[in-house]
């Protein structure tokens, strides 16, 4: 197991991906505001807020657990970070930080490491291993929102201004990159896990992800101009269902009864959007279940849309988008067949370690709770 020069820079496109889509986040709702569009720039403001401060509160909380667990106090000057919304920052100095001496001072072409260095190397995936997690958090529960209401007044509107567009794309990188990114870095923090590797597994997934959402988001804005009041109500309940499926599951995340009900309040929400496994067990039946649900709304919504009366959509946009809608959807079975089927890691059995050949090694990692496909 080791943090390599390339992990390194995957961390750094990571945090200029997240800056990135702040500022454009903040561009667009000053627009909106000075353009008179007060609800658009205050959905914008609370999406954005709603999705940072959650991260914080899980930041902060896995900080008191490791310091506690090392058996040290935490400062007062983190709890302040997080309370000025810079918690992830924090996290990304000390991860950038510690994985530059790692990847490029203590980096070694051999693949033998003394214990100090792999205490080195694992202390470092875990900390890049987190911060993928709490972008993945961030990304679903501010992103994914942003898109849609994005979508909603780019189709509304029949046009849009730059930073919209700007928006729009980075939403869809932050999205993706951060699906793929924390996949990678996960089974990496697990040594009982099989690795992501190799450039077409990780292409595959990221297209499979990327096409599902996209034909989603687009059912969902086509929903939503039929009557806002049966889309909010729709998404309001995917999320409860996907909120008793948490609970169901007990997932055991968290070392707080707090927190632990925040994140299955974060799971049901992620779950509107994607399907994930929450405690890493065989979800073969849960997940066929889950994409033929989606199928089965999607179409209906389109098929819906379609006997409708057109007066209250730009027909001009309505036929590229029902094409764009259908194909996205059957590239996104597509690829998930092909991801499963060809490329996932858990297809060989997983890698055993016996204890005595130093290899494997025993961590007490939040993680092992956690284990999306």
């Amino acid at each position: 197991m080791k943090y390599t020069k390339c992990n390194f820079m995957m961390s750094v496109l990571g945090i200029i991906i997240y800056v990135a889509d702040l500022i454009v986040d903040i561009w667009v709702s000053v627009r909106f505001f000075h353009e008179g569009q007060y609800i658009f720039g205050i959905l914008t403001l609370s999406f954005m807020l709603f999705g940072t401060l959650v991260v914080q509160c899980f930041s902060y909380s896995w900080f008191k657990a490791d310091l506690k667990k090392a058996g040290q106090e935490i400062q007062h000057c983190f709890l302040l970070l997080h309370c000025l919304q810079g918690g992830v920052f924090t996290r990304y100095w000390f991860a950038l930080k510690k994985g530059y001496h790692v990847a490029f001072k203590c980096s070694s072409k051999t693949n033998s490491f003394t214990e100090e260095q792999i205490d080195q190397h694992k202390e470092v995936i875990d900390r890049v291993t987190d911060l993928s997690m709490l972008r993945l958090f961030e990304t679903y529960l501010e992103g994914c929102p942003q898109l849609l209401l994005q979508l909603y007044i780019f189709l509304e509107h029949g046009q849009a201004n730059f930073s919209q567009y700007a928006a729009i794309m980075l939403s869809c990188c932050a999205i993706s990159w951060s699906t793929v990114d924390f996949q990678i870095a996960l089974r990496k923090s697990l040594p009982d896990k099989n690795l992501l590797n190799g450039f077409c597994p990780k292409a595959t997934y990221l297209f499979y992800k990327l096409f599902t959402l996209l034909s989603w988001m687009l059912s969902v804005v086509l929903l939503l101009f039929v009557n806002v009041k049966v889309g909010l109500f729709m998404l309001l309940l995917l999320w409860i269902v996907g909120l008793i499926w948490a609970f169901k599951e007990q997932t055991q995340f968290c070392n707080s009864k707090s927190m632990e009900f925040l994140y299955r309040i974060v799971v049901g929400f992620i779950l509107v959007f994607t399907f994930f496994n929450i405690k890493g067990h065989n979800t073969k039946c849960p997940m066929s279940f889950y994409y033929v649900v989606r199928v089965l709304t999607t179409l209906g919504i389109l098929i819906g849309f379609w006997v409708y009366p057109l007066s209250i959509f730009n027909s001009d946009y309505f036929v590229p988008i029902s094409i764009t809608l259908v194909l996205s959807l059957l590239l996104g079975i597509i690829f998930l067949i092909i991801y499963y089927g060809a490329f996932h890691p858990n297809r060989s059995e997983e890698t055993k370690y016996d204890e005595t050949d130093g290899r494997y090694v025993q961590r007490d990692c939040r993680m092992k709770y956690f284990l999306m496909e």
